[in-house]
């Protein structure tokens, strides 16, 4: 396990996949993942599949948080797309429970995964996409320092129309910090 302040990672399971299946038939929670189309529970089992044999550093964690004397499964998150040479991985989160959605897990998740992808995996870079109508999503991933890189203007095909994507990043140096500080890097 891998603990947080509210929160703690541990490895996706079998018995975890129809809570996922439950939330990604859930519009709303759908609307800002990848997953654009309502699934079954025979896609989440190849999926799960599949996971498996992607080594362990690309493997999602489930996300818990306490609940009374024990933990209650709220999403999944994960790193993947590592690049091996420039130490950098793509970042992705789901809070599938929406009792917990604008309650500070999303800004928890991405700093504890930082903490992972800097910490423990080496990485010099993390870096995410996400929708630019996620005003929630933005907002969590800033608290947890992330700066905004660009816009890929009508990126994302979404509910009949297409969206902005925005790419946001954190470097492990600090310099992020540094540039919101006005300070010269290095420095």
């Amino acid at each position: 396990m891998i603990y947080g302040e509210r929160i703690r990672f541990r490895r996706d399971e079998r018995s975890d996949l129809p809570k996922f299946v439950e939330w990604l038939n859930d519009p709303d929670v759908r609307r800002f993942i990848s997953a654009n189309l309502p699934l079954s529970q025979a896609n989440e089992d190849g999926w799960f599949e599949d996971m498996l044999k992607h080594p362990l550093e690309e493997q999602p964690f489930a996300i818990e948080i306490r609940d009374g004397d024990g933990w209650r499964l709220i999403g999944n998150c994960g790193l993947f797309g590592f690049d091996q040479r420039s130490h950098s991985a793509e970042a992705g989160i789901m809070i599938g429970d929406k009792s917990c959605w604008n309650k500070g897990y999303g800004t928890e998740t991405m700093r504890l995964l930082l903490r992972v992808g800097f910490g423990t995996l080496n990485l010099n870079r993390v870096f995410l996409r996400v929708d630019a109508a996620n005003q929630g999503g933005i907002r969590a991933y800033e608290k947890a320092g992330f700066v905004h890189e660009g816009r890929f203007r009508e990126g994302t095909f979404r509910d009949g129309h297409y969206e902005d994507m925005l790419f946001m990043s954190v470097l492990r140096s600090g310099r992020d910090a540094d540039d919101k500080k006005g300070k010269p890097h290095g420095k």
